[in-house]
């Protein structure tokens, strides 16, 4: 066997399994770093299919929701309406019995669209209009209290009707950030989920509907504790109670809000 101590020959060899493993080292480098991207797409078509799969499934929900629940719900809006207004109109005016009976009509009419599987914009502003016809013709002062009723029960029936997709305001597209109405955003938007467990509630119910028991099993709340949450997020129109007693469901209001929540913290986080 011939042995050969010549040190170039060594080095030379040495460089050559060198550049193979660096070579290889690359490679598999490059195959790690398309392989991240490739998960980095998955996981992005993964998250619009679930968004997909969450909102068909809330169409769903709320499909059968208008279909089945909308009747009680008209009715018990105006059974609402007789209650409050009976109780919040004016006392010892001649008109009241009149002016009872005209509101009535009204908030009769209006609760009427709940059933409806879309009332546009224009139903909603044609109503507005009336309502300020009807107060042109009250000559008193003291009529501001019984309008500012109507208007309250009204503009709840219109909540209604936006919780349940059945009416989407239309936007200004004239409209600025600084001209948007501060304590109305913090009360109606941010404050319902400006707190761990009812932005918990709100994502668990995006994915099925639950009972007042799975919620307080799922948040660790109980009795007036969790029904204050509850109430919170009903009360913003993010979620419904389908009955007294029933499972509560997402709205449209909450899904979206939801789903905004998500894009701007990718947005901000990227």
């Amino acid at each position: 066997m011939v042995h050969n101590n010549d040190p170039r020959v060594h080095l030379d060899a040495f460089n050559t399994t060198e550049g193979r493993i660096m070579g290889a080292a690359l490679g598999t480098l490059t195959e790690i770093r398309e392989l991240k991207t490739e998960i980095t797409g998955l996981r992005t078509d993964l998250r619009r299919f679930i968004e997909r799969a969450n909102q068909q499934h809330i169409d769903g929900v709320l499909g059968d929701l208008k279909k089945n629940y909308a009747g009680l719900f008209a009715d018990h809006q105006v059974e609402t309406a007789k209650t409050d207004l009976s109780a919040h109109m004016t006392d010892n005016c001649a008109m009241r019995e009149k002016c009872y009976g005209v509101f009535m009509e009204f908030l009769q009419n209006t609760s009427q669209h709940i059933k409806d599987g879309d009332v546009s914009n224009e139903i909603i502003e044609s109503y507005r209009e009336q309502m300020k016809t009807m107060r042109s013709r009250g000559t008193h002062d003291r009529c501001d209290t019984c309008f500012l009723e109507v208007h309250r029960l009204f503009e709840k029936q219109i909540d209604l009707m936006q919780s349940l997709g059945i009416y989407q305001k239309t936007a200004d597209p004239a409209g600025e950030a600084g001209e948007i109405a501060g304590e109305s955003v913090v009360k109606d938007l941010l404050e319902p989920v400006a707190n761990i467990q009812r932005f918990e509630i709100l994502k668990s119910l995006s994915v099925q509907t639950r009972t007042f028991s799975d919620i307080a099993q799922m948040t660790g709340l109980r009795g007036g504790n969790l029904l204050f949450h509850v109430r919170k997020l009903t009360d913003a129109g993010m979620i419904l109670q389908r009955h007294e007693r029933g499972d509560y469901i997402i709205t449209d209001k909450g899904y979206k809000t939801l789903m905004a929540i998500s894009q701007l913290h990718q947005l901000v986080n990227p």
